[in-house]
């Protein structure tokens, strides 16, 4: 009769072990890593889990070219309607060049992740 309590208490902690290690993971970005793209209008980041928007950002910059540093575009990041899509709309046109999106998300769990990719504007 005491091993009862204890399997269900084990039980009960394997089954929580498995949500207590999950983390957002960004499944797909548009543009996507690597790609060269017309002028996009804004970026999607779409991720496993929902997010928390006040912890939730990105950033998008400008890769250095000869004779130019690199430069910070500015943005706003704002979570989709889904809750698991990370939107970043740059305040203006994107001319063309290299740019990287780096990004730190926290899931609705407290998980925070960060990452980041490249793409190019023709």
């Amino acid at each position: 009769m005491r091993r009862f309590p204890v399997l269900i208490a084990t039980a009960a902690s394997l089954a929580l072990a498995g949500t207590a290690y999950a983390h957002p993971k960004l499944l797909s970005a548009s543009p996507s890593a690597n790609a060269t793209v017309a002028r996009p209008t804004h970026i999607e980041l779409h991720f496993s889990e929902k997010l928390m928007p006040a912890f939730s950002k990105a950033e998008l910059t400008m890769a250095a070219m000869p004779g130019m540093a690199a430069m910070k575009m500015a943005s706003v990041a704002k979570l989709g309607p889904d809750g698991r899509t990370l939107i970043v709309t740059p305040n203006g046109s994107l001319p063309h060049g290299r740019y990287s999106v780096a990004w730190q998300v926290v899931s609705t769990d407290t998980h925070k992740v960060a990452g980041s990719y490249a793409f190019a504007v023709k």
